[in-house]
Formats: structure tokens, C-alpha cells, sequence
């Protein structure tokens, strides 16, 4: 998953998709897998504001369109590997939870927490792209024009 040299595009990609899901999905699939390691809370989990910056039509000068609550944590696990988690939304066990799990990816049980979180997370965010494509799709409204015989 190295997009264009980046070393970090696997982390940003797990940490993504875990600022992005669904609380109750990411708290579910965290109880079902068992991995509680043992951890120091580095930051508790504190709710804040970020600026979001759009681009009309994703070119041209960047604009501040508004601002969006996140909550952010971070833990180091016993083994030495710092986690952080940031997440959409005032869920302070989320932003927990998400810390833990990129922790995790960095030490060797980031395979059973790639099988037992992530991809579940992946597929979940992938089948609700689809579900609001499919819906945007039913709107689409498709123009063409009849040439006249008039010319």
C-alpha cells in the first residue's frame, strides 16, 4: 500500500478508515477481537474543533468552509508503540478504541488486527459508497439534444 513512495500511506489509509466508521462498528469489532493490551493513556481523550478546508470544484485557492468537532487520544502500549486516534464527532471512546488499534498495527498482532477490525471496517465502508452511489445514481438526470430539422 505504498501510494507514490509515501512509507506512511498504509497508517494514514487504517487511520482513515478509523476516524471515518461508525462508534458502534469499531466499538463491536474491538470487544469481539480480545485485544485489550496493557497501555499508558498518553493524551485522554479530549473534544475539539478543526478547520475544514475545501476547493471549489477541487481546484483553485483553498477556502475555510466551516468547522467540525473532532475528539482526538493517544496510548502507548507496554511494548513501546504509541497510538493515535482521531475521530469525527464527540465520541471519547472511539478516538480511545482507534488509538489502540493503531498502536497495534504497529507491533507484530497487526495481522489479527487488520483480519478481526480493519477489514471489517473496509468492507462496511465500502458497501455504504456503494448504497449512496446507487442513490445518487437513481437522481441522475442525463440531457441530450434532439437535433431539429430546421438547420
Amino acid at each position: 500500500m505504498n501510494m507514490m513512495g509515501d512509507p506512511n500511506a498504509a497508517r494514514k489509509e487504517w487511520l482513515g478508515l478509523l476516524a471515518k466508521s461508525k462508534a458502534a462498528d469499531l466499538a463491536r469489532l474491538w470487544q469481539a477481537s480480545g485485544a485489550e493490551p496493557e497501555h499508558k493513556v498518553l493524551r485522554a481523550p479530549e473534544i475539539g474543533g478543526v478547520m475544514v478546508r475545501g476547493r471549489a470544484g477541487a481546484v483553485g485557492a483553498a477556502f475555510n468552509l466551516g468547522e467540525m468537532t473532532v475528539t482526538r487520544a493517544s496510548v502507548k502500549l507496554g511494548c513501546g508503540a504509541v497510538g493515535h486516534g482521531y475521530v469525527q464527532g464527540r465520541d471519547k471512546a472511539q478516538a480511545h478504541c482507534a488509538a489502540l488499534v493503531d498502536a497495534l498495527m504497529q507491533t507484530d498482532a497487526s495481522a489479527r488486527v487488520e483480519v478481526a477490525v480493519l477489514a471489517p471496517l473496509r468492507e462496511a465502508a465500502a458497501q455504504a459508497k456503494a448504497i449512496r452511489a446507487a442513490k445518487a445514481a437513481a437522481t441522475k438526470v442525463d440531457f441530450f439534444t434532439m437535433v431539429r430539422g430546421e438547420d
